[in-house]
């Protein structure tokens, strides 16, 4: 399925999603790893990208009447989304699925203290647990186009509390 895109007098790219963040299908988590790869390596290079906004229309839950909106105008979020569009591209449901769980799992990490173990800082970037990226692949988005953090610390409660190191 087609993603209809714009760009706007300001150079915003608008991308018109015609289903609700909570609707987008998984992605392989294969392809998420490699879209944090070479997310990073943009980033280094300082490769940031435009100002997007993501389009949705209005959710089925409450509250969620009127048509959703996620714009990206922070550096590092535009050129990661840029990263994804170069690669894999912004214009299908599976390159807006894969860029948006890539920019949640970023949110996740910088929000979730207990995530922590998950992941390690080593000298060649950060390397993610493979059970993560596999549960970030997966997982369902929010309404907001995040990971609930409740649901995700579900899922990893048992090997945290017992302290077992990401594999």
């Amino acid at each position: 399925m087609q993603i209809p895109t714009r760009e706007d007098a300001t150079g915003m790219i608008a991308h018109a999603v015609p289903l609700p963040p909570e609707a987008l299908p998984p992605v392989a988590p294969d392809a998420l790893m490699e879209a944090w790869r070479r997310a990073a390596q943009a980033a280094r290079a300082h490769r940031w990208g435009p100002p997007r906004s993501f389009l949705f229309p209005p959710g089925a839950g409450p509250g969620q009447e009127s048509e959703g909106r996620l714009q990206l105008t922070d550096r590092d979020a535009c050129c990661w989304a840029a990263s994804v569009d170069g690669s894999v591209g912004l214009d299908t449901l599976g390159g807006v699925a894969l860029c948006l769980r890539l920019l949640a799992l970023v949110e996740l990490l910088g929000r979730a203290p207990w995530a922590a173990g998950l992941f390690d800082i080593g000298p060649l970037g950060i390397e993610l647990d493979p059970r993560l990226l596999e549960a970030a692949a997966k997982h369902g988005l929010d309404g907001d186009a995040r990971f609930d953090e409740k649901q995700m610390r579900r899922l990893f409660s048992r090997s945290l509390s017992a302290g077992v190191a990401p594999s």
